[in-house]
């Protein structure tokens, strides 16, 4: 993990990708190209020279607009990067700007070096942040996608009877903290509920399935038979 702080003060714990899964993300990138490449000169060996110019021109846009291109889009990936759910973004975790792409795009000729990009396999092996050369010089980093945390929605959770009845605090309680459970991430609603776990005869538990069954007793509470 990398500490950064954002422009407003606000500290984000980064996931920089590694190696490997570049690697992996690069060579699906690389597959995809050869295949344009190849369709296209298939297709436009049928225009002469004109085509073979037209080609020509596919090759410079697939080498090196491709990536800048992809990376600008709001996903901030190439379709590879996509697959591993990878992105690009600046050294304080806003988007990728316009000038920062084309800079570590270009600087792939340096990550080459000496051959088979052996400056960048030793910059990434050798840094926390896994930078290759041109993320150190465009100030970018290759990012691990949070995920986003699963939500409970009430639809999905089938009644409960309660333990014991409910005083009508209790149910209250209940009902608002069912109205929350959407807007909650689900470790915090799990804490929640493992506060209210008696009404469904889980005391002193947690977990994902003891929440399910106390939403099920703020379900019932609220009428719900089935």
């Amino acid at each position: 993990m990398v500490a950064v702080e954002t422009p407003e003060g606000i500290l984000l714990e980064l996931r920089p990708a590694g190696l490997s899964v570049r690697a992996q993300a690069f060579l699906i990138d690389g597959i995809i190209r050869l295949v344009v490449m190849y369709a296209a000169a298939i297709g436009l060996a049928l225009l002469g020279g004109v085509g073979m110019a037209l080609w020509m021109i596919l090759l410079f846009v697939l080498e090196w607009l491709y990536p800048v291109v992809f990376e600008l889009l709001p996903g901030g990936a190439t379709p590879g990067k996509r697959v591993f759910a990878l992105r690009v973004v600046m050294d304080n975790g806003l988007p990728v700007t316009a000038a920062a792409s084309f800079a570590r795009n270009l600087l792939r000729v340096a990550d080459f070096l000496p051959f088979g990009y052996g400056f960048a396999i030793v910059s990434m092996l050798l840094r926390r942040d896994c930078k290759r050369l041109g993320d150190i010089a465009a100030g970018t980093i290759v990012l691990h996608e949070p995920r986003a945390a699963r939500r409970i929605t009430l639809d999905s959770v089938a009644p409960v009877v309660p333990a014991a009845p409910l005083a009508p605090e209790d149910q209250a309680a209940l009902i608002a903290l069912a109205a929350r459970a959407p807007r909650l991430t689900g470790e915090r609603l799990d804490e929640l509920a493992a506060l209210a776990a008696v009404v469904s005869g889980d005391a002193g538990r947690s977990g994902p399935e003891v929440t399910r069954r106390v939403l099920g007793v703020a379900q019932w509470a609220l009428g719900r038979r089935s």
